[in-house]
């Protein structure tokens, strides 16, 4: 078990629709500094396939990708204890303020990626937001049960705020 403060911020702009919330970034992402950056997390190639687009390769090219898309990301932990990326043994935990980005951004709907992070949104956020959140499943490669097009599926619910 460690200490694990949110290293990097929310990516929005003013013209972000969507916010996608995770738990916490997984050791690997807290390396690269950016959201779903294990090589074998499927979010990025869900993304990609949803949006009819080129698969984005470096950090730059991911931040670009989910500006251009008008989607935020972003976590609804800010600090927790876990061991290694595991959802399942995250403990202490603190919540992000997510005003941050419904303040500045015309969010039309929240997505959560896994149970865990649908789970702790309703503990911390939805009081505060009052929007009801949409789970979808976690792309993480721990979740091998769902394939890639059962992941694709459910991610389609992203495009009705388009």
């Amino acid at each position: 078990m460690e200490k694990v403060i949110h290293e990097f911020g929310p990516v929005f702009d003013e013209n972000s629709k969507v916010l996608v919330l995770g738990t916490i970034p997984s050791p690997k992402s807290r390396e690269l500094g950016f959201y779903y950056c294990h090589p074998q997390n499927r979010f990025w190639r869900v993304m990609a396939a949803l949006f009819q687009d080129r698969f984005p390769d470096s950090v730059p090219q991911k931040r670009e990708f989910a500006l251009r898309h008008q989607i935020a990301l972003w976590d609804v932990l800010a600090e927790c204890v876990i061991k290694g990326a595991s959802d399942s043994s995250i403990r202490e935990e603190i919540p992000n303020d997510l005003d941050i980005i419904l303040k500045a951004a015309p969010i039309q709907a929240i997505f959560t990626t896994g149970k865990k992070a649908e789970a702790l949104y309703r503990k911390y956020c939805l009081k505060y937001t009052e929007i009801e959140s949409v789970c979808l499943p976690s792309t993480s490669p721990a979740n091998c049960a769902c394939s890639f097009d059962k992941l694709l599926e459910a991610y389609k619910q992203i495009l009705t705020f388009y």
